[in-house]
């Protein structure tokens, strides 16, 4: 009787183990699938709710227009548009070089003790609450910017579109240094010996083994901090001076997208047009980051191959 459960209990436990392994892969496939849906659904959602406003107004007036008076019918999406795509090339062309030196410094040259403590200031840096770094753009970096205004262009306020530009590189430096010493870190140190053993210095080490190595990860990373640029609000919109044209120079106002969302979404309520204007600003955005991230990855591809 006993050898008879000893069986009975060995096969139930190889079909209950059979059942709980299916029943993960059931469960794993239903939270991939979950994610895919979620994203088609946003995108369906922010479609449906921008139809109202391309029935009255022409695709192409919405992209290149420049007139945004929402009281009178006229949304032109063009000031936005140029705002947002400055503000992050600004952000990207200061934070870039600044993380990729600092991260080659952590990896290749820093103490032990050096980064003990560099990497919680990162971590804390990377949590602060976006509306922190704005106050701080609006105490330091506006009146530096409306000081360094040069005198041909007149009085400027500071609430510029270098101002926005600078705070969303110090928003996202954090994460990329982050990301490029996890990256340069996956480098083997047998490819670093092997480069002093042919006599190159830590900084031909660093640029030509290091970095080359990793490029596609570097493209990777920048690729991420691009993506959080793109949906920077609160700190931007205090700093960004909020006017709807197109900036001609770095000590102009602008307005990006994610801006124009915070700001006035609580007024579209009593305009039905106006709340689908800005669900197609919203869209824009959405499908901007999406086709960004897109082209990303077959670029990486490329590179990889």
């Amino acid at each position: 009787m006993i050898k008879n459960f000893t069986i009975f209990w060995k096969k139930f436990r190889n079909s209950s183990r059979i059942f709980l392994d299916r029943f993960a892969g059931k469960t794993l496939l239903f939270c991939s699938v979950l994610i895919l849906v979620l994203v088609l659904a946003m995108g369906v959602g922010l479609t449906l709710k921008s139809i109202p406003v391309l029935q009255e107004i022409s695709f192409s007036e919405l992209m290149t227009g420049s007139d945004w008076q929402p009281f009178k019918n006229k949304f032109g999406f063009l000031p936005f548009l140029m705002g947002t795509v400055y503000v992050t090339l600004i952000a990207v062309l200061i934070a870039l070089p600044l993380s990729l030196l600092s991260a080659i410094f952590l990896t290749e040259y820093a103490h032990r003790r050096i980064k003990k403590y560099v990497f919680p200031v990162l971590d804390i840096l990377a949590s602060l609450p976006s509306v922190i770094y704005g106050v701080w753009g609006v105490l330091v970096i506006v009146p530096l910017v409306s000081d360094l205004t040069p005198e041909s262009y007149g009085f400027s306020s500071g609430y510029t579109l270098l101002a926005a530009g600078i705070v969303a590189a110090i928003m996202i430096v954090p994460l990329m240094v982050s990301l490029f010493v996890e990256v340069f870190s996956t480098v083997s140190q047998d490819l670093r010996d092997a480069s002093f053993a042919m006599g190159a210095t830590r900084w031909q080490t660093a640029i030509k083994v290091v970095v080359k190595k990793t490029l596609p990860g570097i493209f990777a990373s920048v690729v991420l901090a691009v993506s959080r640029a793109l949906g920077e609000t609160i700190a931007i919109l205090m700093v960004c001076g909020n006017m709807a044209k197109v900036p001609e120079s770095l000590f102009d106002a602008c307005y990006p997208l994610p801006s124009l969302l915070a700001n006035n979404y609580g007024e579209m309520l009593s305009l039905p047009i106006y709340e689908s204007a800005l669900m197609f600003a919203a869209l824009i955005l959405f499908v901007v980051v999406i086709v960004f991230n897109l082209v990303s990855r077959l670029i990486l591809r490329k590179i990889r191959e």
